[in-house]
């Protein structure tokens, strides 16, 4: 026991009694589908605690194995080092590993290792243990995993390797990370708010891009968005292989809101969810609303610009806005295109590309002369948010819906959807695509080398 009498009671008396009351359901509803995955954070129980416990709550099987991805705190690890060759001991008694299970682990693949010493002083996977010991009905073998590379080729192969050994066995994942490190309490409401979304979208690659961007932001305080972004990349993989099909969040939190102790100004932030077989994953759709925020922000950076007033660099109270963004802004002035400038894949968080985009498609479009300041009243703004591109043949592309980028010989162009309505026809679309925006032959859309991509925008006008 690494931390026992430390981050959580020493006594076992004591320590069952604080599980126990945490482990009572809340108010939260009750998941829908089964459980492949539970998303617990692993500061110290004043602190999380109580929305450790309201994940456990749910779960009502029992487990042959746990799996529990944790972050790696004490070592440096190159992919995912495991407790094979020894065991962990709680006040509650001890928890012996899978040994079958982590022996053919590491006969697949390098990136899995036993290496004690990673969790010799490691609490992150400790503080989950007494929950699970009080909580399931029987005794469970655990596979104890920390990682903490950057590597997401690699946390994704690790995630699949797990769900291929697991397939068709009694298995629960417990990934176990906090969030925000530790900024003030508004900002960590917004990073956490983001990496929610991001996690609910079930992609690993959104929840790398949002932390990667908020970090880039350089927000005081922030030093990272989530400690075990690695354990949870690894596990986010290996839940969606085993059939999890979304995320249910239970609580988002913080330090300063679970503990009268520490104040405001720098908190440490928590999320605690289910993830399930049933549902669907977050389409991160914008709503009307959000749309108008974007449309608004767009006029307020010319306004400013003309002002000479400063940019906001830093966060967005809506969580959304702090997703990463792929965005095109449009200028016209007299139902007259006066600039459209804007990034095909994200590049920064949805609200400054749209700050960007705005800036480049006044001053930055080569077509146009720079914006004066006496045109702005007459600008009308159009923000269009875009889909990630997907590969996509010429027959797939559909009128009116679908934007297009074609690419070859290192050349591209890109036309927005709402281009359709000023070239109905796919012939001459994609004809003006190649030779107008592209630059490369007015048929180059039919040649096999030429890639095509295909995607949808959330469109707001003024």
């Amino acid at each position: 026991m690494a931390v026992a009498g430390q981050f959580y009671p020493a006594d076992k008396a004591g320590l069952s009694a604080f599980v126990d009351a945490s482990l009572v359901p809340g108010k939260e509803k009750k998941p829908g589908g089964e459980i492949v995955a539970v998303l617990a954070p692993h500061a110290g129980y004043e602190f999380s605690g109580k929305m450790a416990g309201q994940a456990y709550s749910f779960l009502s099987d029992s487990y042959d194995t746990v799996i529990i991805l944790a972050t790696g705190h004490t070592e440096s690890v190159r992919g995912a080092a495991l407790l094979a060759s020894d065991f962990y001991r709680t006040p509650l008694g001890k928890v012996l590993p899978d040994r079958e299970l982590a022996a053919a682990l590491m006969k697949a693949s390098p990136l899995f290792e036993d290496r004690p010493s990673a969790h010799a002083r490691e609490h992150a996977v400790e503080v989950q243990l007494p929950f699970l010991q009080r909580k399931l009905k029987k005794p469970f073998k655990l596979l104890a995993a920390v990682l903490n590379t950057e590597d997401l080729k690699s946390l994704k192969t690790i995630g699949a390797a797990l769900a291929t050994a697991v397939k068709g066995k009694k298995v629960l994942i417990v990934i176990s990370t906090d969030f925000s490190h530790y900024p003030g309490k508004a900002d960590a409401a917004a990073a956490d708010g983001a990496m929610r979304l991001a996690i609910e979208s079930m992609a690993p690659e959104l929840v790398r891009e949002t932390s990667f961007f908020l970090l880039r932001k350089k927000i005081p305080g922030l030093d990272t968005c989530a400690c075990g972004e690695a354990a949870l990349e690894a596990g986010m993989e290996a839940a969606h292989l085993l059939g999890a099909r979304s995320f249910q969040t239970l609580k988002v939190s913080d330090s300063s809101s679970e503990s009268p102790r520490p104040g405001p100004g720098r908190v440490v932030g928590y999320i605690s969810g289910l993830f399930l077989k049933s549902g669907k994953p977050s389409d991160l759709k914008l709503s009307k609303d959000q749309g108008g925020l974007l449309l608004k922000e767009a006029r307020l950076t010319l306004e400013k610009h003309f002002a000479g007033k400063e940019l906001p660099g830093g966060m967005e109270a809506d969580p959304r806005f702090n997703l990463p963004g792929a965005v095109f802004v449009t200028l016209t002035k007299g139902g007259q295109l006066r600039g459209c400038v804007g990034t095909v894949e994200p590049a920064m968080t949805l609200m400054d590309a749209v700050r960007y985009g705005a800036f480049s498609a006044a001053f930055r479009d080569g077509r146009f002369q720079p914006l004066k300041k006496d045109e702005l009243p007459e600008i009308k703004f159009e923000v269009s948010v875009l889909s990630p591109l997907k590969p996509a043949a010429a027959e797939e592309i559909k009128p009116g819906l679908h934007g297009a980028v074609v690419v070859k010989d290192g050349k591209s162009g890109l036309f927005l959807p709402q281009v359709w309505e000023q070239i109905p026809g796919k012939e001459d679309f994609m004809g003006e695509l190649c030779e107008q925006k592209a630059g490369l032959p007015r048929d180059c859309w039919k040649d096999q080398k030429t890639r095509i991509y295909s995607f949808t925008v959330d469109s707001f006008k003024e």
